[in-house]
């Protein structure tokens, strides 16, 4: 058992000192998480790394609430999903008329850009996934994993309790799925 593993038993246990040691041992890896998670949103994000990771932590540790962690990797899958919700949250906020949502940002370093950029509407993926688990929740949740806690296929199959072959199959089947879905929210209305 890792030592993570055993701190995450004794913070459900009780054991509030626990938060404490917790931190400094997945602070790496949940900044790399989020610096990932941050890389794949549209130029001009001004959430930072740091304080995705501090707020992901607060809203799983923080609140108290009776979380069963069942070892490093559920802990890291509910990282990333507090994260996409934070992010979500965010682009929201930035997109309703009060915070200047009606108006597009132009960067002036990036006034005659060299190449066309791929960005990606977080809240378009968002509002696809959603619509994706309410179709095929599991499949959905492999989508979660690998996209937003970065974990390979054979971590997210052991997660999910199902095969690697089975776990691939969910993920073609998923990437089709979105990519479809994705293309039509993009056509012309």
């Amino acid at each position: 058992m890792s030592e993570v593993t055993q701190i995450l038993s004794r913070l459900d246990a009780g054991d509030a000192s626990a938060s404490t040691e917790l931190l400094p041992l997945v602070y790496a890896e949940l900044r790399t998480l989020a610096s990932t998670q941050l890389a794949k949103e549209k130029p001009g994000q001004t959430l930072q790394a740091t304080a995705l990771v501090h707020e992901a932590y607060l809203r799983m540790i923080g609140k108290g609430d009776d979380v069963q962690w069942n070892g490093r990797a559920h802990f890291f899958a509910a990282a990333a999903e507090a994260m996409r919700r934070i992010l979500v949250e965010s682009a929201r906020r930035k997109g309703r008329v009060k915070r200047g949502g009606q108006w597009q940002r132009h960067d002036l370093d990036h006034a005659a850009p060299t190449s066309k950029e791929f960005s990606i509407d977080l809240l378009a993926i968002n509002e696809a996934i959603d619509d994706f688990a309410r179709v095929e929740p599991a499949k959905a949740e492999l989508v979660k994993l690998r996209y937003f806690a970065g974990l390979t296929l054979g971590e997210a199959a052991e997660i999910l309790e199902v095969s690697p072959a089975t776990a691939d199959r969910y993920w073609k089947f998923a990437r089709a799925w979105l990519a479809k879905r994705l293309r039509n929210d993009d056509a012309p209305r």
